[in-house]
Order: structure tokens, then C-alpha cells, then sequence
């Protein structure tokens, strides 16, 4: 009896058809014409263009956000310098796989006369150890090592391993590769979606750009969304981009440059007093999903270095943000943060403060260690007493101004100046108040 007795001895073959690749894949640059949106880097006339096209490329880290080209600037390299592209993710491998791919590189060596680039993605996940088995490989010439890493390698890499590789930083690419990119695959009918005759708006493009962040990946992935609920000839919408996105999702890494570097623009807007521009990366930091308390830190830490006594309020008000984010959490905790950095950004700034517990540091770490004066000294017990600790000392509110005759530095510091007012501010009246209290001293002192 026949499995197959219900089918027509005519019926048609109904071979499953594989599936294809996903549309970023298949538009990935073949060639270093196509790979746009680092002409800073790879650009005709740049150095390690030219490395490339001679394949002595040698080993790199690829530095920079996802989607910007790592993956494809190593299998260019590989394909220039005729290599064995050889992927290596180093959230699944250890040493053990390490070492295995090095073997296989050797055989292949042997075998053939091919050598091998060996491509790490995430390789910042690696720990000490495991970055330290690409070593001795790299130095004998056994493979190229091509690492990529959405981490600054400063700190992701050991200091070894980044010796031995040229660090090559790859930026978001700018609006006009990926708008060209989007363009490209709808009328690609190799490698796009050109058979479909699929148009897109202006108007879509824009706001497609604006939503993918520079980044090639997640563009494509959109454009290939919109065209599944599409039919061949359809138009894709600004509506059908939104909803192919569902919810941007900023970039952003609590522990990666990018958090650092938005809280990095805050701070330096503060200091430069541009209100509009702090309030702005304030919220890019909330929106991008930084945590508000590491904000509120940087605004009491702010209003110390750079107001500080210039308008003494400007602490108390960090302080009292970052109380009420505590107290009310998100979202309500955005408003007493705005209002923070609204009031520190108008402020007056001077780092006075900053720079005379500075100075004052540095004379107490690199200076000799001046004793204390023994009128300055505690004289708790008789023996003290004894010794002379407080002899001299005259109780400051005993005197007329409220200013004692005694030295308080040491007699080796004497006149020594740490501190010193600026014009803005409060600071203003701060000065007065010293050069009074330094005339009634003279004047206590006869």
C-alpha cells in the first residue's frame, strides 16, 4: 500500500523554497565603492584604505555603535587580502574555542597556503584571560585578528592585545548613506526588493532615517517590515514606517560610552550656561533609558565644581532634585530634575571652589607635613595642657569683629592663598567679607 495513494500521479513537484536571507544581508557592500559612511576612515586617498586594497590590512578593532559596517569592513579585508573569513562570537566561545580555531587556521595553512582572518565579534565580553589567548597568534603572524566592539577598547581591552592592533572607530552613518541605502534595496532586483516595485515616500525616508539612528541594520530590517504587508507596486507611508518601528529605541548602554558621553554633554552645557541645550540632553539621557539618579549625581556634583559659591543656592537646589526624584520616582521625578538644570544652567558659575581644594591637596600631598600650631592644637587633658597645646588661642567670638590676631596656617604657609573669589555672584560678596575679616586681623594684630 502506497503512503502517497491520496496524490494525483500527475501532481506538480512542491520543492519547499528556502527561505532568503534577511534584506540587510543581502545589501551588504561587496566592495569598498559600496561601503559608504566612513570616508573618514576607509575614504579614497585614507591610510587604511590603501592597507586594504594591498591586503596588508594586518589586525584591528573595529570600535563603534551596532549597524555602522564592523562585519563587513573584516570581510572586505578578508576578501582583499584573500583570507579565510573565520566569524568568532565571544558570548559563545571561551579559550577552548580559541585555541580550536587557531589549530583549524594551521591546518588550513598547511593545507593550502590560505591564512585566516579571524573575526570576534562583541570581543569587549571577552574577560583578561580569554583576550590574552589571541596573543601569542597574533604575534607569530598565525591569523589576522579582527575584533569588534560597541565598547570604548580603552577600557574593554586589555592594554596587550590593543598594542598589537590598530584601534579604527567607526561612526553613526550620516543621514544621506542610509536614505541612499533605503533607496537602493527597494530598486536592487538582485539583491533588493527591486522585483516588487515597491516606492517610498520623501517624506518616509526622513522620518526612516531619523528613527534608525545611523544605523544601517536596523533601516533595512524597517524597509523589509513595511514591505511584508505590502503588495508589488504599493507606496511605503510615514505610517507604515512608525508602525514598522513600534517605539524608537535610542541608543544607549548604561555602561558604555554612550551613557557617559549624553551625561558628558549635559555637564558641559550646564557649565556653559545653555539652558535650551542642557534641558535637551537631559532628556536624550531619560528617553535613551539612562538611570536618573546617576543624573541627579551629576547635577549636586555639578553645582559644587562649577557655581559653588557663586550662587550658593545652586547646591541646595541639586540636592533637593535629587531628593524629590527619590521620593516621587519616574516620571514625575523628570520635573524637580529639569527645574535643577534650568536653575544650575542660569546660574552664575565659578570654580573657585574646585580650584582651592586643589591647591590646598596638593600642598598637603606634595608639601612637608607642617605640625599643627600649638594654639591650634586640642587641649582636652592636663598634660596637654602641659605641653603647651592651645597656649595663645583666643576665642574669636570674645573679640569685638569676631576676629581673633592668630596665624592659623602654619608658620611655613604663611600668606599662603588657596582660595580665591571670582567676580560672578555671590562670590562677589564673599571677597568683601575676606578682605574685611583680613583688615580686622591686621587691625587685632596692631
Amino acid at each position: 500500500m502506497s503512503l502517497f495513494r491520496d496524490l494525483p500521479e500527475d501532481a506538480p513537484p512542491n520543492p519547499k523554497k528556502a527561505p532568503l536571507p534577511p534584506l540587510a544581508e543581502r545589501m551588504r557592500p561587496r566592495t569598498l565603492e559600496e561601503y559608504l559612511g566612513q570616508e573618514t576612515v576607509v575614504g579614497a586617498g585614507r591610510a587604511l584604505r590603501a592597507a586594504i586594497e594591498k591586503g596588508v590590512a594586518g589586525s584591528l578593532l573595529l570600535w563603534g555603535p551596532p549597524g555602522v559596517g564592523k562585519t563587513t569592513l573584516a570581510l572586505l579585508i578578508a576578501r582583499h587580502a584573500n583570507l579565510h573569513f573565520q566569524p568568532f562570537s565571544a558570548v559563545l566561545g571561551g579559550v577552548a574555542q580559541v585555541r580550536e580555531a587557531v589549530a583549524e587556521a594551521g591546518v588550513r595553512r598547511q593545507q593550502d597556503g590560505r591564512g585566516t582572518l579571524l573575526f570576534v565579534d562583541e570581543i569587549h565580553r571577552f574577560n583578561k584571560a580569554q583576550q590574552d589567548a589571541f596573543l601569542p597568534h597574533v604575534e607569530r603572524g598565525d591569523l589576522v585578528l579582527v575584533g569588534a566592539t560597541t565598547e570604548n577598547p580603552s577600557f574593554a581591552v586589555t592594554g596587550a592585545l590593543m598594542s598589537r592592533c590598530r584601534v579604527v572607530p567607526l561612526q553613526p552613518l550620516p543621514a544621506p548613506a542610509v536614505g541612499g541605502l533605503v533607496r537602493r534595496a527597494l530598486v536592487d532586483e538582485e539583491r533588493g526588493l527591486g522585483v516588487r516595485r515597491l516606492r517610498i515616500d520623501d517624506d518616509a525616508v526622513e522620518r526612516l532615517v531619523l528613527l534608525a539612528g545611523g544605523d544601517a541594520r536596523r533601516a533595512l530590517g524597517c524597509v523589509e517590515a513595511c514591505a511584508a504587508t505590502c503588495v508589488d507596486g504599493d507606496t511605503i507611508t510615514v505610517a507604515m514606517v512608525t508602525e514598522a518601528f513600534q517605539h524608537r529605541a535610542l541608543q544607549h548602554d548604561r555602561d558604555g560610552d554612550l551613557h557617559y558621553d549624553l551625561l558628558s554633554a549635559l555637564h558641559k552645557s550646564l557649565r556653559n550656561s545653555d539652558v535650551q541645550a542642557a534641558v535637551y540632553w537631559l532628556a536624550r539621557a531619560l528617553e535613551a533609558g539612562a538611570d536618573p539618579v546617576h543624573a541627579a549625581r551629576r547635577l549636586v556634583a555639578m553645582a559644587a565644581e562649577d557655581i559653588g559659591l557663586a550662587d550658593p543656592m545652586a547646591l541646595q537646589v541639586a540636592v533637593a532634585a535629587q531628593q524629590a526624584l527619590q521620593f516621587l520616582g519616574l516620571p514625575e521625578g523628570r520635573l524637580p530634575l529639569t527645574e535643577a538644570v534650568v536653575y544650575l544652567a542660569a546660574a552664575p558659575k565659578s570654580n573657585a571652589v574646585m580650584r582651592a581644594i586643589t591647591a590646598a591637596s596638593e600642598a598637603a600631598q606634595k608639601g612637608p607635613q607642617h605640625p599643627v600650631p600649638l594654639h591650634l592644637r586640642n587641649a582636652a587633658t592636663g598634660l596637654q595642657k602641659e605641653l603647651g597645646h592651645g597656649r595663645g588661642y583666643v576665642y574669636a567670638h570674645d573679640t569685638a569683629a569676631g576676629v581673633a590676631a592668630f596665624e592659623c596656617l602654619p608658620p611655613e604657609l604663611k600668606g599662603a592663598t588657596f582660595f580665591t573669589p571670582g567676580e560672578r555672584g555671590f562670590e562677589k560678596k564673599v571677597a568683601e567679607r575676606m578682605a574685611e575679616n583680613d583688615a580686622h586681623r591686621r587691625k587685632a594684630r596692631g
